[in-house]
């Protein structure tokens, strides 16, 4: 048996064994039984391999034939965006499709304009602090929240003027 670790897309992590001989379908079902997904078309797990190179892993493959060194650490990702999330039945699929699409705009692999940037930083405050309320927050009370890979002055208070609308 191999411990396994499992980076997961809300930032935590998920420890789980499976024998050294499992094919990379076993974890990837544990991960997916582990987060209650079941529209899992849409995602894959990722290893580093010793040039530090991402990989999916393939899931009819052993997974000590794919991970030959060192700690056996992966991360869950999405591997394919659907054409219409609308259509997707699961609120947990959308919701992980969601972290994924952040993450990607927050490190800038999914470059955005200014403007695409603000509103999609809008809706994190929204998502995340709910209504506007100016008793409870502060002026400067966006300035935690993570929403562009360079993120300004100038662009934060365009985001807190489109969530005072919400």
């Amino acid at each position: 048996m191999m411990q396994c670790k499992i980076a997961l897309l809300d930032g935590s992590d998920y420890t789980v064994n499976v024998e050294k001989r499992g094919k990379g379908h076993v974890l990837f079902d544990k991960v997916c039984e582990h987060l209650n997904l079941l529209e899992k078309d849409y995602f894959g797990i990722t290893y580093r391999d010793v040039e530090n190179q991402k990989n999916w892993l393939d899931p009819s493959k052993e997974l000590k034939k794919q991970i030959r060194t060192g700690p056996w650490n992966f991360a869950f990702n999405v591997k394919f965006y659907p054409p219409d999330p609308s259509q997707l039945s699961e609120d947990i699929t959308r919701y992980y499709l969601c972290l994924q699409l952040r993450d990607d705009v927050v490190s800038g692999r999914l470059p955005c304009s200014f403007a695409t940037h603000t509103l999609l930083g809008s809706y994190t405050v929204q998502s995340e602090l709910g209504d506007y309320d100016p008793e409870e927050l502060g002026s400067d009370y966006i300035s935690e929240i993570r929403f562009a890979p360079n993120q300004t002055k100038e662009l934060e208070e365009k985001v807190m003027e489109l969530h005072k609308t919400y």
